[in-house]
């Protein structure tokens, strides 16, 4: 027997979810429960992808039906998400606020409702627990991209959020770095749901979502869902299929 949304509280779960801007859909119905540990969401540019993390994350509410995050609407139970969702966005520098690694860890903590002296206590810990309590007095300007990456990283680990959204983290990050997150975030006890353009980042997923004009296109095991995908996007490829003007 079926749980009514309204009292799942293990998990996502969306029910006819959507979001429209100035009148135009960007997501369509969609209705999904999320509790798998790794699920990767592709598609194509304009397909929704990040847009659909910000519907989880509650930066955006839903125009349509309903989103929840164990029970809790994020987009109004925002302090509640707080230990629930942390999302890192692709460009580190729409993420960072502070001008310093210190005050940026901590800036999460007090909102969690911790002191100042809890909060430095707890940003030296996680700084140690990672290998950079030597990042703990620089300016964040001193950080390299890859490193003002990780710091995002850092300040969501700081929440202990039970599920961390990733958008395109290995974007514009060189190789070596992309390995060193790489592994970070498979060591992560969280649930993950990362974006990614390259299938083989979520080659050993549990789940991968294709996202198509603001619609699920296909959903289940990583292994066919990335063959069926990267085999249309090779067609596309051939076909010249970004000529076309879109009005």
């Amino acid at each position: 027997m079926s749980t009514p949304l309204s009292q799942s509280i293990d998990g996502i779960a969306l029910q006819g979810a959507g979001f429209d801007i100035v009148g135009k859909s960007i997501l369509s119905n969609l209705t999904l429960t999320l509790s798998e540990q790794r699920i990767g969401i592709i598609g194509r540019n304009g397909s929704g992808k990040s847009s659909f993390l910000r519907l989880v994350a509650g930066l955006v509410a839903p125009s349509h039906g309903t989103v929840l995050v164990d029970g809790l609407k994020p987009a109004t139970d925002r302090k509640a998400m707080l230990s629930r969702i942390g999302i890192l966005f692709q460009n580190p520098d729409h993420q960072i606020i502070f001008p310093t690694v210190t005050e940026e860890l901590a800036f999460g903590l007090r909102q969690k409702g911790m002191d100042k002296a809890e909060a430095a206590q707890a940003v030296v810990a996680l700084l140690a627990q990672h290998g950079r309590s030597h990042w703990a007095a620089q300016a964040v300007t001193a950080l390299s991209q890859g490193q003002r990456h990780f710091l995002c990283l850092l300040a969501v680990l700081a929440m202990e959020p039970g599920t961390i959204l990733l958008d395109e983290p290995f974007a514009g990050l060189d190789l070596p770095t992309q390995n060193r997150l790489t592994r970070a975030l498979a060591a992560l006890p969280q649930r993950l749901i990362l974006i990614t353009h390259d299938p083989k980042a979520i080659a050993g997923y549990d789940r991968v979502i294709w996202l198509e004009d603001g619609r699920v296109r296909a959903d289940g095991a990583a292994g066919p869902i990335i063959a069926d995908f990267t085999a249309e996007m090779a067609r596309l490829g051939e076909a010249d299929a970004d000529t076309d003007l879109t009005f």
